[in-house]
């Protein structure tokens, strides 16, 4: 690999002019094979096209480097790991500022980014220089958030020495920047999941170099005596409730009964095209493992579709859960919550590891914990005069619990007048107790777990804000400290410590039984302390309802109205006595090893293919895995699927994908060409692994899904008897080129491109905005719920329709009508009731450039459920040999080609957008649809028509 470098150690030996020699490789990259001899031989076919593609991207960046987004330096020391002349570590100290002249917000350089250190802002390329001392390049390797100040201190190697005087600078006045160039995360983990290859588990990895399509799938013993057992079982029965076709329930099956087969390992493809329900059938799939205690890793290339399998399975998990939320604890989500936006996603919180270990984090606190606070109720209800007797010997007792006298006096007790005719209910009639208490229950969780998402999302979004609120909500409970109080009566200190320990140990149960693993708390003890709440409650209205006071209630001597109290004591302390015998908290403390308690202890994992690399950098996996799923797997390059493929323990490997829609993205040319980009679900495909389609779409109305069926998946998939129905066929505009599917000729587009080579055309992004307005317009008349995206190939494109649609977008907020305006790429696996394409291209020639990838095309005519209006110029896309022409050919065929000029407003927005451009002469009829409606004749002399 390279001699002994590591990846880093290979980038900082590279000179500015290694970084813009785009032959630097050219040579030495071969392309990449579709079977391999050794693992040897695998490993070594992606090195070359992984160290082009970190130049290609560096280089890439460095162009562009005036626009990079930038941070104000503020301090540079030399970390405690400084050493040279290898480990040359710094720490710095970056202040959060809005980089206002590039629009970027606020930049905080994370772990992986490279820097480029400067006293001035790089302007140009030519700025850059590694030998230039004004400049310098470096890594980030970790980041430190101080919670209390305005900047954040992050850890870097950096490439050369920094010169003392160059540290002190900061003192004199001067300033220094960090200026973004890329990051480096991925590449990295790539490179050492590579360097790994043959020294970690190869049981997949083995069985991937070399395919022989004439093995059989399943072994057979294995599969009919497992597809008997999961068909006569619980399973079964759950699998067949969630409504699966037969396509979808022949995938799962045949995965399941793949891993109860102890004889070998197995690697799984399962087709999904555009709208078969591919995230559905990777529920159930997960529902069944997770029913298993399969321990399961699932990955995809991007956030947005790890989230997007995660919340499928929860939308099958909660409804059969046991105990409302019990079990959720063996299910994890991680990664990076910023780039995740997992912030806008309050139902995933239940699940993601960050908000996990924060709120365990009070559970497992060993002076505020569930231990400390078991043990405190077991001698409360045990013996409570010695509790007293012990505040009243300690001083500083009565002046810590004057807190409770306050809460007491106030806010608890309103709150128990207010619910004491309910409480006193509860007394009198304890069937309709015990009928309430599912609903109680249910109550209680949520509540409580609203409490603490809600909690640690103030922690981790508003930590200044928090801290103000925090502190105005605790001014407004303590009393003065100048202000003596009272020692407390012995009815007083019972109700408090009783009430504060109550509210804590509630929240304790519901935390535990949500967020612990199964293996660590059973579905015994979680009976247990929901019984023991109940229990608690039973005992707070016995309290308030005693008319002799506490002092009685808890004397030796009884009478009949205090039997109850007495009854319901003694069973809450049997309970708390088992609790803490049969349940022990693990002796942990601290977010960080709470982290790793949870991942040690969980079946389902959810991450990206690149995050799950911190599986092995932090140990965090000491039990094995048995399966991993790769969602999107057609867009994750293989290389990058090394990464999970090598966990210690895993057998079995699933992979779910589309190799017909888009593939990974690659910058270089050279490691395109080398099929560095190429995912190992394509590979295997391309080999004769058998594949397991899922057959039925969902989401096209059967207009729309015609033409891909044919072209892309040889009339393999059926339309589902939903999309059939009459009540599918919408009509949201009035005329026929707004049916379920048309292609819309534009053939008086002006293209151009901006100054990053990006195509676009002003004449398609006025009909686009003219549609999108008309359908607004429409949706508001009607009071209808309406979503419309925009997808153009081309990023000019998409900017000058999203600013043209700027008034529109503005005046939509707030109604039932949206719209989104994005790429193709950024498109995929997304879906509107409407899409509008715009091709943009407007050749003679048919030049339509990338717009030939057969995979971008089909991605873009998939997304649509009701209607697909395509926007392009016939004549272009008709010659250019491509898809395209036989887009056009087909719908010419089928009636679905309309001219843009047929619909008058059209045509009056296409002759707008010529003259803005001065094209006037792409339509010489332009005045016979200007003055179309006009009462009176206008007369045009040949000589003013050349003006």
């Amino acid at each position: 690999m390279e001699g002994t470098k590591s990846l880093i150690q290979l980038v900082f030996s590279w000179s500015v002019q290694d970084v813009l020699n785009q032959n630097l490789y050219k040579d030495k990259v071969r392309k990449i094979p579709k079977t391999f001899p050794s693992v040897t031989h695998y490993r070594s076919s992606f090195i070359l096209p992984l160290i082009e593609e970190t130049r290609s991207d560096l280089c890439s960046s460095m162009i562009t480097v005036s626009s990079a987004p930038v941070c104000e330096i503020l301090y540079i020391e030399k970390s405690g790991d400084y050493k040279e002349p290898g480990d040359l570590i710094y720490d710095i100290g970056v202040n959060k500022m809005n980089d206002a002249e590039n629009r970027k917000g606020v930049y905080i350089p994370e772990n992986g980014d490279l820097l480029v250190l400067a006293e001035v802002r790089p302007k140009c390329i030519g700025d850059l220089s590694w030998s230039n001392e004004s400049y310098k390049i470096a890594l980030v390797q970790r980041k430190k958030r101080f919670e209390h100040e305005d900047y954040d201190e992050i850890q870097i190697l950096s490439l050369k020495p920094i010169k003392e005087q160059d540290m002190q600078q900061h003192t004199e006045g001067k300033t220094r920047f960090a200026v973004f160039l890329t990051n480096m995360k991925t590449n990295v983990r790539i490179w050492k999941a590579l360097s790994l290859l043959g020294e970690g588990n190869m049981n997949i990895i083995k069985q991937v170099l070399q395919v022989d399509s004439s093995v059989v799938d399943n072994c057979a013993n294995c599969f009919i005596r497992e597809k008997h057992n999961v068909d006569a079982s619980t399973l079964g029965a759950y699998i067949r409730s969630f409504d699966l076709n037969a396509s979808q329930e022949e995938a799962v099956l045949s995965c399941i009964c793949a891993r109860e087969c102890h004889h070998r390992n197995s690697v799984k493809l399962i087709w999904g095209p555009p709208g078969t329900g591919k995230t559905k059938t990777i529920g159930a799939l997960l529902f069944a493992f997770f029913k298993r205690k399969c321990r399961t890793l699932t990955c995809a290339p991007t956030n947005v579709a790890v989230l997007a399998v995660t919340k499928r399975l929860l939308n099958l998990v909660i409804p059969k859960l046991e105990y409302q939320t019990y079990g959720l604890g063996d299910i994890i989500l991680f990664g990076n919550g910023e780039r995740m936006k997992i912030y806008n996603h309050d139902d995933l919180l239940d699940v993601f590891l960050d908000c996990r270990a924060h709120i365990l984090s009070d559970c497992f606190a060993p002076s505020s914990g569930w231990n400390y606070h078991l043990r405190l109720m077991i001698c409360l209800l045990e013996d409570p005069g010695k509790l007293y007797h012990e505040y009243l010997q300690e001083p500083a007792n009565r002046k810590k619990d004057k807190n409770f006298k306050a809460q007491e006096k106030g806010i608890l007790r309103y709150e128990k007048l207010q619910n004491n005719e309910e409480k006193q209910d509860d007394v009198n009639s304890k069937n309709s107790r015990n009928q309430n208490n599912k609903g109680f229950w249910r109550k209680l969780i949520l509540q409580t777990l609203e409490e603490s998402k809600k909690t640690w999302k103030e922690k981790s979004c508003c930590r200044k804000e928090s801290r103000l609120k925090h502190s105005r909500k605790v001014d407004m409970v303590h009393f003065s400290q100048d202000h003596e109080i009272e020692g407390l009566t012995f009815e007083e200190f019972v109700n408090c410590k009783f009430n504060y320990c109550k509210d804590q140990m509630r929240m304790h149960v519901v935390i535990m039984h949500t967020h612990l693993p199964s293996s660590v708390i059973s579905p015994r003890v979680v009976k247990m302390m929901i019984e023991f709440l109940e229990l608690l409650e039973l005992l707070d209205s016995l309290f308030h309802a005693a008319d002799e006071g506490l002092s009685n209630a808890f004397s030796q001597s009884m009478d009949a109205k205090q039997f109850k109290l007495e009854e319901a004591r003694e069973h809450c302390l049997q309970i708390l006595k088992l609790l803490h015998s049969k349940f022990t908290l693990p002796d942990i403390s601290g977010v960080s090893k709470i982290k790793h308690f949870c991942l040690e202890n969980a079946r389902l994992i959810f991450c990206t293919a690149s995050s799950s690399a911190k599986l092995y950098a932090e140990d965090m996996l000491r039990s094995s895995l048995e399966v991993l799923i790769i969602d999107e797997a057609a867009q994750l390059k293989e290389c990058e699927s090394a990464i999970p493929l090598q966990f210690p323990g895993l057998r079995h490997a699933i992979f779910v994908g589309d190799e017909c829609q888009l593939p990974a993205m690659v910058q270089s040319k050279i490691s395109e060409k080398a099929e560095f980009g190429r995912s190992l679900f394509l590979r295997l495909a391309q080999l004769g692994h058998k594949k397991h389609l899922l057959n039925v779409q969902y989401r096209m109305h059967p207009s729309i899904s015609l033409f891909p069926n044919v072209e892309f998946y040889g009339k393999q998939i059926l339309d589902a008897p939903l999309v059939k129905e009459r009540s599918y066929e919408k009509c949201f505009l009035q005329g026929k080129m707004y049916g379920s599917y048309s292609f819309i000729n534009v053939d008086h587009g002006h293209e151009e491109a901006d100054d990053r080579h990006s195509q676009k055309n002003v004449v398609e992004v006025a009909v686009i905005c003219e549609i999108v307005a008309k359908l607004f317009e429409e949706s508001v008349s009607m009071k209808e719920t309406l979503s419309v995206g925009v997808i153009s190939p081309y990023s000019a494109q998409v900017s000058a329709i999203q600013e043209k649609l700027g008034k529109t977008l503005s005046r939509a907020s707030g109604s039932g009508f949206s719209v989104s305006v994005r790429s193709v790429d950024g498109f995929q696996g997304g879906e509107e009731d409407i899409i509008l394409i715009s091709t943009v291209r407007c050749d003679l020639m048919g030049l339509v450039g990338f717009l030939k990838s057969p995979q971008r095309t089909n991605v873009a005519l998939t997304r649509a459920r009701y209607c697909l209006w395509i926007v392009g110029n016939g004549v272009t896309l008709g010659n250019s040999d491509s898809v395209w022409e036989r887009l056009v050919i087909d719908a010419k065929a089928r009636g679905f080609f309309y001219n843009a000029d047929e619909d008058e407003c059209l045509a009056q927005v296409i002759i707008a957008a010529l003259i803005e451009v001065g094209k006037t002469d792409h339509f010489p009829n332009a005045h016979l649809v200007l003055f179309k409606s006009a009462r009176w004749k206008v007369c045009f002399h040949v000589i003013l028509s050349r003006i």
